[in-house]
């Protein structure tokens, strides 16, 4: 009778320990780490892109993509050249992602998509970076003061996360 005392007791440790431990980690805050992964911040208060009063640029974007969307109300072409930078930084990942420029004068980068504000929404900067996800919705925003390399960070980051689904092609081959 004690040893079938002592397998319920080592059964009951077994799903309440990790419990206990983890409730004490939060509780005190012992073993959590401070540090941050994201540079940007989020911006829960932006609405997606297709709420954006834009005057053309989204139908250019690729559907599936992610989105780089930048301000381009001040200093446009240096701006304008950094994402471009950025985008070819991202090596084979680049095909995945596409460029929007909000403003500015000048030509279209390679790869680059324009649009202009129809009307400035209060949640805009001149210069600030919104990436958005495939479905539109915006996930991390920065000033324009953002080093580069924080963003590509970022981005690497986010694309390594969220891969694309590797059986898809494989499904459609099948298909066939």
């Amino acid at each position: 009778m004690r040893r079938q005392r002592l397998k319920l007791l080592a059964l009951i440790a077994i799903f309440a320990v990790p419990m206990i431990v983890a409730w004490a980690m939060v509780e005190w805050r012992i073993g959590i780490p401070e540090q941050r992964t994201a540079h940007g911040e989020l911006a829960p208060e932006v609405p997606g892109l297709a709420e954006w009063p834009l005057d053309g640029g989204r139908d250019a974007l690729k559907p599936g993509d992610w989105v780089l969307a930048f301000d381009c109300s001040r200093d446009c072409e240096m701006l304008a050249d950094q994402w471009w930078r950025l985008h070819r930084a991202l090596g084979r990942e680049a095909p995945r992602v596409s460029r929007l420029r909000i403003g500015g004068e000048g030509p279209a980068l390679p790869g680059e998509s324009l649009a202009q504000w129809a009307r400035t929404p209060d949640w805009q900067t001149p210069g600030r970076l919104w990436v958005l996800d495939p479905r539109g919705e915006v996930v991390l925003t920065y000033t324009g003061e953002v080093e580069a390399r924080d963003v590509l960070d970022d981005v690497n980051r986010l694309l390594r996360m969220n891969r694309d689904n590797p059986g898809a092609s494989e499904l459609e081959v099948g298909q066939r």
